[in-house]
């Protein structure tokens, strides 16, 4: 028995970047939107720091690009790597066809608290933080009618009812698991382990480095971090770990000196260290009788091309105009056949990007596997000519749209704002 009831025109789970788009959307559009997060605040760790052009337009388009670019950040123009010592331009902004040639990277709380301050300024919209929800509200019918959730600072249960519950509750989402719908879940060959270390102890001027012992990825998050990423096969992380962490760091050395060197300065053993879960995947289904899926709890993507926050952000994008319009044609739960256009219009450009990121994920892997028998000679001979053709190839362009512009049919139904 819930201590008390919370209604809404939408309850939404989760406030990763597609739940905090979502509430914000709604909110401006006059529905009422309870927003429920089972953090407490929003300093934790966010698997996604990326964000490419295609969602830059969507910032914009938003009105509030100006409150993103005041965080902070960094701006990247051009994505280059080093490829055995010879620097590799593989990406030029300017040479899409976008008005933002620019991605950015940066830490995700700050932007969320700025998304839900805004949204705050709507009388229609709640925010629940330290709230877990614990499972999906059934009617008779077997349809979702809200969520059962408690607040831990308050040690109280709640029970939210909406005519249609969204799970942006991530790859693990319970709101996923409680309506038993499966995540479509695939093995990755690679799995990929982050660490972080103080800005300017390494030259971090190019995203990553590729050389016969290894491959390691470097970002910077607009402050006084940068994150590494070390790619390893599939399986291959615990038996790294056994041999201890002298081992890792020479492993880490014999790609890039520099690294291993500041990892013994700065990183307190493995517990400095994350394996991150980079399988992906596509649930059977993102909609049912007043639920609707989003972001990671309906396809998982996997780290590769930074792709998870720009496909959360355009999901929302979608589910805001779906649900205003749903909600003007019905007095009740919102049936599946309702939603189901949200499926409709998605799913194409997801199952595109996850099928590009299991492809390169393949190719990773093949590299982590033979790298070490190809001549570096060979490399280096052909890297010059590699980095000045690459970003002008189109069928190379045509791939990097794919990441960095996104779906460029999801566009803000500003129609809907009420101010």
């Amino acid at each position: 028995m819930a201590d008390r009831t919370e209604r809404a025109d939408v309850v939404i789970v989760g406030c990763g970047p597609g739940g905090a788009v979502l509430g914000y959307l709604l909110a401006r559009s006059g529905v009422d939107v309870a927003l429920v997060e089972r953090a407490a605040t929003f300093e934790r760790e966010y698997r996604g720091f990326g964000w490419n052009p295609g969602v830059i337009r969507l910032f914009d388009e938003m009105d509030v690009l100006d409150d993103v670019l005041d965080l902070a950040h960094e701006t990247v123009t051009e994505g280059s790597f080093s490829l055995y010592g010879e620097e590799v331009t593989v990406l030029d902004f300017d040479l899409l066809e976008t008005d933002y040639p620019y991605a950015l990277l940066m830490e995700q709380p700050a932007l969320l608290e700025r998304l839900v301050d805004r949204a705050e300024t709507y009388d229609g919209f709640s925010f629940h933080p330290a709230t877990a929800v614990t499972g999906i509200v059934r009617d008779g019918s077997g349809g979702v009618e809200g969520v059962r959730a408690r607040n831990r600072e308050v040690d109280q249960e709640i029970r939210f009812e909406a005519p249609v519950a969204v799970g942006a509750d991530g790859r693990y989402s319970t709101v996923r698991s409680s309506a038993d719908i499966d995540p479509g879940l695939v093995e990755s060959p690679i799995d990929l382990v982050w660490f972080k270390l103080p800005r300017g102890v390494v030259d971090a001027s190019t995203q990553g480095r590729i050389d016969r012992d290894g491959i390691l990825v470097y970002f910077g998050l607009g402050g006084g971090e940068l994150q590494i990423g070390y790619l390893v096969r599939n399986g291959e992380w615990p038996a790294i770990r056994d041999a201890g962490f002298d081992a890792f760091r020479a492993r880490v050395a014999a790609i890039d000196p520099a690294v291993a060197g500041a990892i013994g300065a700065h990183l307190d053993g493995f517990r400095d260290t994350t394996l991150l879960d980079v399988a992906p995947g596509l649930a059977d289904a993102w909609t049912r009788d007043g639920l609707l899926l989003l972001g990671d709890a309906a396809h998982v993507a996997s780290p590769i091309g930074a792709q998870g926050n720009p496909l959360a952000v355009e999901d929302a994008v979608v589910a805001h105009d779906l649900l205003v319009g749903a909600l003007d044609e019905s007095a009740g739960t919102l049936s599946r056949q309702a939603l189901r256009e949200f499926e409709t219009r998605r799913r194409p450009s997801v199952e595109r990007v996850i099928s590009l990121q299991r492809r390169a994920a393949d190719n990773f892997a093949f590299w982590l596997k033979y790298g070490a028998y190809v001549p570096p000679q060979v490399v280096r001979g052909s890297a010059t000519a590699f980095g000045w053709a690459v970003p002008r190839s189109r069928l190379v362009q045509r791939l990097v749209e794919s990441f960095a512009l996104g779906d460029r049919t999801v566009s803000v139904a500003r129609s809907h704002f009420t101010d």
